[in-house]
């Protein structure tokens, strides 16, 4: 055989491999994945990680490992999931707070667009406006009133300086035109309990950390912070049809990969993601903790970040706060 002849062949069995070889989501996933959570168990973001993982393992056909890397208010875990190797074998679970974190921090380790491809929204989650049951505050009007009065008497518990816990009440007070003292504590469970037994006034926090109270009467919900009422809540009004329309402050969570992760990766793990969201079963335990969902393709996510850096970093300049 000529030497043109045998490069011939060699060339058509090279491009029938080509077609025939796998793409690398084919080929993924060959092991268990990793999907860094920066909070502590049992959290709204853990829950939220740990139901959707139990999902995904089943129809990837490998164990979703959840991870928590709690710390430096949220950054050290996405920090983690930035700095792993871009193979589709670490994934991490970013929220409101990161968005937050980007103007909120001096100083980060990621950025939160610029370090990661964004994979899908997982939940929402509105917020709730709390008193304690004893509460002269019996409405929002009522409380901003109360705030008028005497401005900086009301006290707000918050889960920590910079979370969507306390952003979502500077949003607040300056749509109110109000002044609250915030009080940072090391989480929602302290926070409520320091509400519940009446040594603070007032607390926003999640559907999915006060339904419980609520439930038993050791809190009172003035309102929600969605844009609409929730299906399990319908009793309980949002901020903005009471005195102050278009407030909106939602706590968000989404699955994240390091930047550089092969295309067809995040796209399968996007449409097994929505597919899994979609389930009657999952969407009923969301539903139950108050929790919605809401289908985005990875772009449209990657807007959704984009949208909430800039709106919250209003919020945050106005605020005045800043952690070095």
């Amino acid at each position: 055989m000529r030497r043109r002849d045998v490069l011939a062949a060699l060339a058509a069995v090279g491009g029938a491999a080509s077609l025939t070889r796998p793409s690398s989501a084919n080929a993924w996933p060959s092991r268990p994945i990793n999907v860094i959570v920066p909070y502590t168990p049992g959290g709204s973001t853990d829950v939220t990680a740990r139901i959707v993982g139990e999902r995904l393992s089943a129809v990837l056909g490998q164990r979703l490992i959840i991870d928590n890397k709690p710390g430096a208010g949220g950054n050290l875990g996405l920090e983690l999931t930035a700095r792993a190797a871009p193979d589709g074998y670490t994934l991490g679970v970013n929220t409101t707070a990161h968005a937050i974190n980007m103007t909120l921090f001096k100083t980060l380790g990621y950025d939160a667009l610029g370090s990661f491809e964004p994979v899908a929204l997982l939940t929402e989650n509105p917020l709730v406006l709390v008193v304690p049951p004893g509460s002269r505050a019996k409405s929002v009007e009522n409380l901003i009133a109360m705030a008028k009065d005497r401005p900086g008497a009301l006290n707000v518990a918050t889960s920590g300086l910079g979370q969507s816990t306390h952003l979502a009440g500077e949003l607040f007070a300056s749509m109110a035109g109000i002044k609250l003292t915030f009080v940072p504590y090391r989480g929602s469970a302290p926070a409520i309990a320091d509400v519940v037994a009446s040594h603070v006034d007032l607390m926003f926090d999640t559907t999915q950390s006060v339904l419980p109270q609520l439930a038993d009467g050791r809190l009172r919900a003035l309102a929600i912070t969605s844009a609409e009422r929730l299906p399990i809540a319908k009793d309980i009004p949002t901020v903005a049809e009471t005195v102050l329309p278009g407030y909106v402050a939602i706590a968000w969570n989404g699955l994240v990969a390091p930047k550089g992760t092969p295309a067809d990766i995040v796209t399968r793990l996007n449409a097994e993601t929505v597919k899994a969201l979609a389930e009657p079963e999952i969407a009923a335990k969301f539903a139950a903790l108050g929790a919605v969902s809401r289908p985005l393709g990875p772009a449209a996510f990657g807007t959704f970040i984009k949208d909430e850096i800039t709106k919250w970093g209003e919020v945050v300049h106005r605020s005045g706060a800043k952690i070095e």
